[in-house]
C-alpha cells in the first residue's frame, strides 16, 4: 500500500495541467447570457443609428498600427502580439479603428454613404499586465463614422451611441469625460509649453514619463502614477491653446450634448493613448469605477498617417468585459434566454429510441425540450428536471411506447396524467400557455 501511494504522488507531480494563456479567459456557459446580451445590444444600437456591420481579419500588417497609433505609444512599444510568418510583419490587431479605415479605402466603402457608418464586435489583443477590467485578449464593440465633413454633429452622435449603449445595458449614473486636443495647427504650441513645464519638474516624475519627454510629451498626461498626477495638476491646459476653428468645433459639440441632456464633465487633461486622435476625445465612466467603459474621439488624420487618402472620421469603442464586470458588481444577473420548459424522461431502450424523434417534433413546433440521455433511472431524471425548473416533465417508458401514450407531469404541483402520443403536442402547448 505505501508503494502505491508513493507512485501516485510521484505521478501527480509529472502530470501536466493545461490552462488558458495569461490574460486570456474562457467564456463559460454561465456567462454566455451576458455576452449574448452584449452582442444583441450592439446590433440593436447599431441598427437604430443606421450603422452597418464590418468584420476585419484578426491579423493585420504591423505597419498599419505603427503608422496610425504612433511608434512611441505603449501599444506599439510593448503590447503588440507579433505573428511569425514567412513574409510580412504581421500582428494580432490591438485595436480596430485602423483596420476599419484600411478596409474603407481598400473596398471603396464611401459608396455606402457620405459618411459611411460602420460597427463591429470583435476581439483585440494587447500584451499587457492583466488587471481589473484589462485582459490580453479583450472584446470591443465599436462604432465608426468615416467620410463627409469634420462636422461636430458626428462627434455628438458617436458619443450618444456609446452612452445609449451603456444606458441600455443598465449601467447607471455614467458620466462622459470630454476634452479637445486641437489640431496640427494649434497642438504643437501646446506641446512645447507642456514639455517646458514637465522639464522643470523632471526629477519628480516617474522614469517612464522622463522617457516620454523626449518622444511624446502629450502622453505625460496619461500617466496613472500618483506623483505624476500631482505634477500634472499644475500643467498647462490645452483648451487655452486651441485655434479659433478648434474652439468653435468643440463649442458646437458641447452644445449638441447640452441639447441631448447628456451628463458630461470637462476633463482638461484627457488625451487618450493613440496618436491618431485630434480635436474631440472622450471617455465614459460608471460611478464607483476607475476605468473607462467606453472611449473614442475624432481621427481626421488617420488616413493620411496610413498614406491611403484623406477622410474626416469619428469613432467610439466599448470594453465589453468591463461593462460585464460593472454589471456583475452591481448585482445584475442574466438568466438564460428562453430556457427549456419541458423535460423528456425516458425509461428503457425503446423509449430512448423514440426520444430523439419526439424532441425533433417539439423543435419543429418551437418548443425547447431538455433531457438527460446519460441517466437511466426515473428518480435521477426527475431530480435533473426539478433542478432545471421546467414546467412539465414528459415520462416515456416501455409501457407507454407499447400503448402509444406518455405521462405529462406538472412539476409545480406534482400531478400527472397519461395522454395519447398523438395529442401530446396539443396538450403541452395548452399547458404552457
Amino acid at each position: 500500500m505505501p508503494k502505491a501511494l508513493k507512485k501516485t504522488k510521484e505521478s501527480s507531480k509529472k502530470k501536466s495541467v493545461f490552462h488558458s494563456p495569461k490574460g486570456m479567459r474562457d467564456i463559460l456557459p454561465i456567462d454566455q447570457p451576458f455576452w449574448e446580451k452584449m452582442r444583441q445590444l450592439t446590433k440593436d444600437i447599431a441598427e437604430s443609428f443606421n450603422f452597418l456591420r464590418i468584420d476585419t481579419p484578426v491579423m493585420e500588417m504591423a505597419e498599419i498600427f505603427e503608422r496610425g497609433i504612433g511608434e512611441e505609444t505603449e501599444i506599439i512599444g510593448k503590447q503588440m502580439f507579433f505573428v511569425k510568418t514567412k513574409g510580412e510583419r504581421m500582428v494580432l490587431r490591438p485595436e480596430e479603428t485602423a483596420p476599419v479605415m484600411r478596409a474603407y479605402f481598400e473596398h471603396g466603402l464611401s459608396r455606402l454613404g457620405h459618411p459611411a457608418k460602420l460597427y463591429y464586435f470583435a476581439p483585440m489583443f494587447r500584451y499587457e499586465q492583466p488587471q481589473a477590467g484589462r485582459f490580453r485578449q479583450f472584446y470591443q464593440a465599436g462604432f465608426e463614422i468615416i467620410g463627409g465633413e469634420s462636422d461636430p454633429i458626428y462627434d455628438a452622435e458617436t458619443i450618444l451611441v456609446a452612452y445609449r449603449f451603456l444606458q441600455d445595458a443598465k449601467i447607471r449614473n455614467a458620466t462622459i469625460h470630454i476634452n479637445s486636443i486641437g489640431c496640427h495647427k494649434c497642438r504643437p504650441a501646446y506641446v512645447r509649453k507642456l514639455e517646458s513645464y514637465f522639464r522643470k519638474n523632471q526629477k519628480k516624475i516617474c522614469k517612464n514619463c522622463q522617457g516620454r519627454l523626449d518622444t511624446n510629451p502629450l502622453r505625460l498626461l496619461d500617466c496613472k502614477d500618483e506623483d505624476c498626477q500631482a505634477i500634472r495638476s499644475g500643467a498647462p491646459v490645452i483648451l487655452d491653446y486651441l485655434c479659433e476653428n478648434c474652439k468653435a468645433h468643440f463649442k458646437k459639440v458641447l452644445e449638441y450634448l447640452d441639447e441631448l441632456k447628456l451628463p458630461y464633465l470637462m476633463d482638461s487633461y484627457l488625451v487618450r493613448g493613440l496618436d491618431y486622435y485630434n480635436r474631440t476625445v472622450f471617455e465614459i465612466y460608471a460611478e464607483g469605477f476607475n476605468f473607462a467603459l467606453a472611449g473614442g474621439g475624432r481621427y481626421d488624420y488617420l488616413a493620411e498617417m496610413l498614406k491611403i487618402g484623406k477622410a474626416a472620421a469619428m469613432g467610439a469603442s466599448i470594453g465589453i468585459e468591463r461593462v460585464i464586470e460593472v454589471l456583475k458588481a452591481s448585482g445584475k444577473t442574466m438568466p438564460m434566454k428562453n430556457p427549456p420548459k419541458v423535460f423528456l424522461i425516458h425509461i428503457g431502450d425503446a423509449a430512448k429510441k423514440k426520444s430523439l424523434v419526439m424532441i425533433e417534433e417539439f423543435r419543429n413546433n418551437n418548443i425547447r425540450v431538455s433531457e438527460s440521455f446519460g441517466r437511466e433511472s426515473l428518480k435521477s431524471q426527475l431530480r435533473i428536471a426539478d433542478k432545471e425548473k421546467v414546467d412539465l416533465a414528459l415520462i416515456l417508458g416501455q409501457k407507454e411506447v407499447f400503448e402509444e401514450s406518455i405521462i405529462i407531469r406538472d412539476m409545480k404541483n406534482s400531478t400527472q396524467e397519461t395522454v395519447s402520443l398523438k395529442k401530446v403536442m396539443e396538450e403541452v402547448k395548452k399547458r404552457l400557455k
